[in-house]
């Protein structure tokens, strides 16, 4: 009798219960990973950011001393306008530039999926060989860009050998690699209802009004994660910039990553090194909170 009413008793598991268990099961893989390859080394960096150490000797525990290098350090101030100089540049660039050519590869053309095979491509491309092509591009005398400008009279710069026009080279690059920006894009504006088009041109609204009242109003969601994905990933950047400049010349390009690895791997000071990672993360998280502010003056939901 006893187990007939535990067995009455009993209940079968719900379906979101069944989906919770899923879930964690799925997620374990990357949250085992995430605690012992990156938790782990993310709080050791704060510990040696109040030491001193080089690696070859034991580390020493200098306090706050790092921190206020940093603030006296006018090679850091320099990175952080730089970093500022090529992130702000980038993704506007690649913001406007990628959105518009989404537009063009949405439209009903002929061999629509091999333009976005062909537009998508440069982004799986290894960041050695990018850097590598584009040192080539940007050559003084026989790179494309410049050989292109001389065909219309234009002298070209010396692009990368130049403190005016090595950091907009780089901006330039920053572009090239732009085909997840692009396959986001084209998600989203497969998204807007064509109904909406089809009202504005009733009313009159011409292909720019079409464009500025309904693509970047109902866009503005997926140009606001761009934005901010965008901006995070600039401010990391530092491995093309390694390889086509070193910082150079005369420290035009050194941005913030790139300061932080000399800092690491040249110099060998790891607390400074830790201590400007932590100054970085900081710069990330205020600039993300000033975006998500400024986001409810331009940014539209459909359902809101």
């Amino acid at each position: 009798m006893t187990a007939i009413s535990l067995g009455r008793r009993r209940r079968p598991v719900s379906a979101t219960r069944r989906e919770a268990r899923r879930f964690h099961l799925f997620v374990s893989p990357w949250v085992i990973g995430f605690v012992l390859f990156s938790g782990g080394p993310i709080l050791a960096s704060i510990v040696i950011s109040f030491t001193k150490w080089s690696l070859l000797r034991p580390p020493e525990w200098v306090g706050l001393a790092n921190y206020r290098k940093m603030f006296a350090d006018a090679e850091f101030w320099n990175a952080v306008s730089n970093t500022f100089y090529y992130g702000i540049g980038s993704v506007a660039l690649g913001v406007t530039f990628t959105l518009l050519l989404a537009i063009l590869l949405n439209q009903p053309l002929r061999f629509q999926g091999l333009f976005r095979t062909v537009f998508y491509m440069p982004s799986v491309v290894a960041g050695v060989a990018t850097a590598l092509l584009w040192l080539n591009i940007l050559h003084p005398d026989y790179g494309l860009i410049n050989k292109l400008l001389a065909m219309v009279g234009i002298t070209g710069p010396g692009w990368l050998g130049s403190t005016e026009w090595a950091m907009p080279a780089l901006i330039l690059m920053s572009v090239w690699g732009s085909g997840n920006t692009i396959i986001i894009y084209l998600a989203g504006l497969q998204g807007i209802p064509q109904t909406l088009y089809e009202a504005a041109e009733i009313d009159g609204a011409g292909w720019w009004r079409r464009f500025w009242s309904v693509t970047v109003p109902m866009m503005s969601p997926v140009i606001f994660f761009n934005v901010v994905t965008g901006f995070i990933a600039s401010i990391q950047a530092y491995t093309l910039i390694l390889i086509m400049t070193e910082g150079g010349p005369a420290n035009s390009t050194m941005v913030l990553g790139l300061y932080i690895y000399q800092n690491a791997f040249v110099y060998f000071d790891m607390g400074y090194a830790a201590a400007l990672s932590w100054a970085m993360f900081l710069i990330v998280i205020v600039v993300t909170l000033i975006q998500f502010g400024l986001a409810r003056r331009w940014v539209h939901y459909e359902f809101k």
